[in-house]
């Protein structure tokens, strides 16, 4: 018998990377918060990769941590080897890393979710979601309790619909062994929402005694540490080593002579997998000229001996996956200890959503993470914490939080999917944003934590500190433009050993700085004013002034486009009806409906031609509700 179980302000439907943020965010807010999770043990669970950030990925993590969000904080707590990416690039695509202790990781951040004020977090299963004669949400759990929302998020995961491939086997299941959400795309095809299935796969883990390590090359972490969290003081020290090794002729030709028992060539996977992240049968099919790939043997914690395989993804039969191991270095003798699989899920048509990831026909209903059409831990994550800002801020008739691709990676990410749409699980990438110089993770507590402040997740101990250290940037700022050095013989041997001129007369210290081949570290003896800085201080004042030109272009651009961002389009506009746009446009622009001129132009098949007429449309449309109004 069906029973009123309780009532909140919202619901999220999912606890792993989006569900948690979401949750927590909303709960922080103010709002009565439910979190309901299909087992208690997967809060926060890492069932691929045991591991937070990466190129790209280590900046949305960064932004998540500068607006308040709690990914960052619990990577610091839980992390076994810390490093940064591309140092040997510019500071635009340096990204963090760490190798995490995905059961400390998943404990922690269950906890944090029990501690949270205003949060409920639950074990059940939603089966039916209904919208109700006075505007919210009924939720039905398979225990046949209801729960009525005033606005719900839809973080599901892999879970939704979810089915293990291995080969020849299949059978329906979340990730990690875990039950699917059976019955729930039933309820949302019911309320007419668009969904597909997208799929992705994850490698095997592998007994650590079984591994030889003698020839594989180690990759150490970084010293010192540097953080996620802004708030983290001591972020503690690497625990661990990973190594490397790579495939062969050997392990290519095992694959090749059984990739008709793959289900991806079989034709028995019906989902669409990641482009950027693709198994190693995908690997050795899609480049074939390729003679080895490499992999990366990861721990998954330090009280577990699994292994994890970075780079060998597969759904081949589990014979073949032992054969094609047992062919690399390092793992001649390697035990299997959970095979490789692919899953299918459903997830759905971002194009559906506003740029708050609330649904554009679906009223106080939002969503989340891969049920997004988006892959990896940290874009969840980041779209969790938007999904859970504005779905508070809509009950509490607040402005919306909206971030455009200029402000953000995160803008980025969301605008991509809600503009473009993702015909694969799309992959948070650098070369996704063209303002990658402005949005480095460097100065993410600059352009994210004022507003973090403003929506009300960044309390006074935190704000206290932000302030203080952009009054020190500043400082050092106004320090270095007004320093000058003479030519002493320090100096002049310091340039000279650095490769650059040297100097006869009195030289600003901020020029010195814009030369290429000199650093602030490289000019610390022949500077006796400067103070003793945090490193993160002394990174962001070096980039801002050895970049300062191509930031300042950069910003111009910036202002340009903001200016079509603030050109809104009406909602309920028919694109069919507007004479000089271009068939495939109207087709296009009334199919994603843009909530603005910038949006209109990044959508694909919107000519610049297609947006003048749209920017005259406007003007009329402004001048005839002026007549209207004389």
């Amino acid at each position: 018998m069906r029973f009123n179980a309780g009532e909140f302000d919202i619901a999220v439907i999912g606890a792993g990377h989006a569900g948690i943020e979401a949750g927590l965010a909303s709960a922080r807010l103010g709002c009565n918060t439910a979190v309901f999770t299909i087992n208690m043990d997967a809060v926060g669970n890492c069932p691929c990769n045991p591991s937070i950030g990466g190129t790209a990925k280590g900046h949305l993590v960064r932004e998540i941590d500068a607006l308040g969000g709690e990914m960052g904080k619990a990577a610091d707590e839980c992390f076994l080897q810390m490093r940064m990416l591309n140092r040997g690039k510019g500071p635009a695509v340096h990204s963090l890393r760490a190798q995490i202790d995905r059961r400390a990781y998943s404990t922690r951040m269950k906890h944090t979710l029990e501690l949270q004020k205003g949060l409920e977090l639950h074990q059940a299963e939603i089966t039916d979601l209904e919208k109700t004669p006075d505007g919210t949400w009924l939720l039905t759990t398979r225990l046949e309790a209801q729960y009525t929302a005033k606005a719900v998020i839809l973080a599901t995961g892999t879970y939704l619909g979810g089915r293990i491939y291995v080969g020849d086997v299949s059978y329906e299941s979340g990730p990690d062994g875990m039950f699917p959400s059976k019955y729930l795309p039933n309820a949302l095809e019911k309320l007419g929402m668009t969904i597909r299935r997208f799929k992705t796969g994850t490698p095997a883990r592998v007994l650590r005694s079984s591994i030889d390590f003698t020839d594989l090359e180690e990759q150490c972490g970084d010293e010192p540490v540097v953080p996620f969290s802004y708030d983290t003081d001591i972020p503690g020290e690497n625990k661990v080593k990973c190594h490397i090794s790579w495939t062969n002729e050997t392990t290519k030709q095992i694959i090749l002579d059984n990739i008709h028992r793959s289900p991806m060539y079989s034709g028995r996977i019906e989902g669409i997998g990641p482009r950027y992240c693709p198994s190693l049968e995908d690997k050795i099919v899609r480049f074939s000229d390729k003679k080895r790939h490499q992999l990366f043997i990861e721990p998954c914690g330090l009280d577990t001996e699994e292994m994890y395989l970075q780079g060998m993804s597969s759904s081949l039969p589990e014979d073949v996956q032992l054969k094609f191991y047992h062919s690399i270095k390092g793992l001649e003798h390697c035990v299997v200890m959970r095979p490789a699989y692919a899953i299918e899920y459903f997830c759905a048509d971002p194009i559906q959503m506003y740029s708050t990831l609330e649904f554009k026909d679906f009223e106080g209903l939002y969503g989340a993470g891969q049920f997004n059409g988006s892959s990896g831990y940290e874009e969840a994550a980041a779209q969790g914490l938007i999904a859970g800002i504005n779905a508070a801020l809509k009950i509490q008739k607040r402005k919306p939080f909206i971030l455009d691709r200029a402000s953000s990676y995160i803008g980025t990410l969301i605008d991509d999917l809600v503009t473009k749409g993702c015909n694969d699980p799309y992959r948070m990438m650098t070369s996704r944003s063209e303002y990658r110089l402005i949005l480095r993770q460097d100065n993410a507590d600059t352009r994210l934590t004022p507003k973090g402040r403003e929506i009300g997740l960044i309390d006074d101990k935190r704000w206290e500190r932000f302030t203080k250290k952009q009054q020190t940037i500043n400082a050092e700022l106004e320090r270095i433009n007004h320093t000058v050095l003479s030519p002493t013989e320090k100096l002049n041997g310091i340039l000279k050993s650095c490769g650059t001129t040297e100097i006869t007369t009195g030289v600003k210290l901020v020029d010195l700085l814009k030369r290429p081949e000199l650093s602030y570290e490289a000019l610390k003896e022949a500077d006796p004013t400067r103070p003793e800085l945090d490193p993160n201080i002394l990174e962001q004042v070096e980039v801002e002034i050895k970049y300062e030109g191509y930031i300042k272009r950069q910003l111009i651009i910036i202002d340009q486009v903001r200016r079509l961002e603030k050109k809104l389009l009406p909602p309920d506009t028919d694109y069919s009806r507007i004479e000089g746009l271009r068939l495939e446009a109207r087709e296009k622009l009334n199919k994603v409906r843009p909530e603005n001129i910038g949006q209109a132009s990044r959508i694909s098949g919107v000519s610049p031609a297609d947006i003048s007429v749209l920017v005259i449309y406007l003007a009329s449309l402004k001048n005839r509700m002026e007549d209207q109004n004389e």
